[in-house]
């Protein structure tokens, strides 16, 4: 079967497509049928139907005499620790946390907020709470108090799972100071905690309400699953809202089950038994659905790593995993690719070690730029694979499928929609724009399964948010193109497409030219108010190690190289070098923020973000230009 054909057979039956994908899954009781109208652009997938996710995860692998093969690796750089998890004891284990969280209360419909490190038992968690019928919210790891009791006041959980400590390179973060911090600013209370203890930081518990994640669990009876309906929320994902309050993307039990199963092999090219690495974090959507449930449901071995790209201890620390751990699949973000790339240029560190177990790499989390994408093809020699999807979305929707057909690359491009997406490119009157046009990026109603149906209490603001501005369509939020073969170019988030005298511009697209400066290790372009043009380009760069050129010249070369690639439209006169850019923990460039500061507009510290100290070389750059002075 070629793309084309899988993908004509889903236009012509998406239904039909659907329900035969749904063949893969354990049913209690089996949907009648897969898509359920409720009319208003709101849709169900499987809704009548009884399942359990963490049955399909764990117990049937077991069942079907497969208990011994490894499900969960855990490598741990920063602890100098590695594990392995059999399908049998991670079913054992999950068993026994799930029954002392009934024994305490916690049922089918009750929310349990998990904060937790790149440990298993975070999988644990999540798979305990799937177990009950339990709706999980996993906060990142170290978030701000604030920050988590804005989640504990919206989904008001019965429960909250948490380790001590998280671990950092060279640095303890406290998790439990936070954690109480976050209590203690939270209307909503938890009925009580369980604190996992990590050897590193062995936390102050506060009798009656916290309890050790082991003691808590001795001589409890293990649970069995409890089926729900398709439609019961499987968990809460928050992601930040442009109003500062996050939305809770809300995904449904079965849609998850039957998507996440099915891009394992189509998408991903993966069979049972092998190996797949996500590089994330279980904070992430990515880790949702590509360190937890996907590799499970699918019968793989997981790997929860627990380290960085570089300097854990060296930038060659992915491809050790790689190689010692035998990785078919390889996921990570280009923002991680480019951090070693900045470290080994040259890729002294990939001739180590032997990869030949590795057949493909995949990207997401920002735009690819060809430059890191070459950078790879030419380190590795294998398929360096860009995809796009988002939170909302929760796994890939657009990419080339490998596990179907490996599609000519084009760079700079994610390739093509899977099954379920319906793409266009809409001017901003909804009409519908020819190839080649920037637009905004939407998708034709009904979305997928596994997508998002609704926020967490908050139906209006999804409505807002995501069906209102293009009438039966899907609003990613996201501009681009699509050319005349089809492809699909993600080149910035709406709001960074600027606006340079009467013309629209994408931000990814001048990135893209200075990415392919031989000194640029990163970069970013932002647009900044300016009383001439609207909006002009300011160009930010970290340059690789060991380029000590004058940064002058750089600056002028790479000024010369967006006049030449896009042209004196773009208005490109102003680039800084800087050591590093601020970014979210998850390797997103926060560019609004930059804007925020350059116009000198007020802005609020984002509650993700990786280093704070950063905002402040970034103030410095801008006014050394010109800029960020009120």
């Amino acid at each position: 079967m070629s793309y084309q054909d899988v993908y004509n057979g889903w236009k012509n039956d998406p239904e039909a497509f659907w329900m035969q994908a749904a063949d893969a899954i354990d049913w209690d009781t089996p949907p009648s049928q897969a898509l359920f109208d409720k009319g208003d652009h709101m849709y169900e997938w499987f809704s009548d139907a009884k399942v359990n996710t963490c049955w399909n995860a764990v117990d049937r692998h077991v069942e079907a005499g497969r208990g011994e093969q490894t499900a969960i690796i855990h490598d741990s750089p920063i602890t100098h620790s590695k594990r392995e998890i059999s399908y049998v004891e991670l079913r054992n284990r999950v068993a026994s946390l799930a029954g002392a969280l009934r024994a305490k209360g916690v049922e089918k419909g009750d929310r349990v907020i998990i904060y937790m490190p790149m440990i298993p038992e975070a999988l644990e968690a999540m798979l305990a709470c799937a177990r009950l019928g339990a709706i999980h919210s996993v906060v990142f790891g170290g978030f701000a108090s604030n920050e988590l009791a804005v989640r504990i006041d919206d989904a008001k959980p019965k429960a909250i799972i948490a380790a001590s400590c998280g671990l950092e390179p060279g640095r303890v973060v406290h998790y439990k100071p936070l954690l109480d911090g976050a209590i203690d600013l939270a209307t909503h209370k938890p009925d009580f905690c369980v604190i996992f203890q990590r050897e590193q930081e062995v936390a102050q518990l506060i009798e009656g309400r916290d309890f050790n994640w082991h003691g808590f669990q001795y001589g409890v009876e293990p649970a069995e699953c409890v089926p729900v309906e398709g439609n019961h929320p499987a968990y809460i994902l928050y992601t930040s809202g442009t109003t500062g309050q996050p939305k809770g993307v809300v995904r449904h039990t079965a849609g998850h089950l039957v998507a996440l199963n099915w891009t394992m092999k189509n998408v991903f090219n993966v069979d049972p038994g092998d190996v797949f690495w996500a590089a994330s974090d279980v904070g992430w959507v990515v880790g949702h659905s590509y360190i937890t449930y996907a590799p499970l449901i699918h019968g793989n071995t997981t790997i929860v790593f627990e380290g960085k790209p570089v300097g854990t201890p060296d930038a060659g620390t992915f491809w050790r995993v790689i190689s010692e751990h035998q990785v078919k699949t390889f996921f990570t973000a280009p923002t991680a690719f480019r951090a070693v790339k900045r470290e080994d240029p040259q890729g002294e560190f990939v001739k180590k070690y032997d990869m030949s177990c590795m057949e493909q790499v995949f990207l997401a989390g920002e735009r690819a730029d060809p430059d890191t994408i070459i950078w790879a093809q030419d380190q590795l020699q294998k398929p360096i694979i860009d995809h796009w999807w988002q939170t909302e979305l929760g796994y890939p929707a657009i990419c080339n499928p490998v596990g179907i057909e490996l599609l000519p690359v084009k760079l700079g491009s994610p390739s093509l929609p899977m099954p379920g997406y319906d793409m266009k490119v809409l001017d901003e009157g909804g009409n519908e724009l020819p190839p080649g046009e920037l637009g905004a990026i939407v998708s034709k109603l009904p979305l997928p399964p596994g997508t998002l149906p609704t926020l967490w209490n908050a139906e209006d603001r999804f409505k807002k948010s995501y069906l209102t501005n293009f009438p039966g369509y899907y609003e990613t939020g996201d501009a681009g193109m699509i050319d005349e073969d089809g492809y699909v170019y993600i080149m910035a988030r709406t709001d960074d497409v600027i606006n340079v005298a009467g013309h629209r511009l994408s931000t990814g697209g001048m990135e893209e030219v200075l990415a392919g400066h031989p000194d640029v290790a990163e970069c970013a372009v932002i647009g900044v108010a300016d009383q001439l043009k609207g909006q002009m380009p300011v160009g930010f760069l970290c340059l690789n190690a060991g380029a000590d050129r004058d940064h002058g010249e750089v600056v002028k070369e790479v000024v010369k190289l967006v006049r030449e690639k896009i042209g004196p439209v773009a208005a490109f006169k102003l680039a800084v070098v800087v050591d590093r850019l601020p970014k979210t923990r998850s390797g997103k460039i926060l560019r609004g923020t930059m804007v925020s500061i350059a116009d000198g507009t007020e802005w609020k510290m984002p509650a993700t973000i990786d280093d704070p100290v950063i905002l402040d070389e970034i103030t410095v750059a801008l006014q050394s230009i010109g800029y960020a002075t009120s």
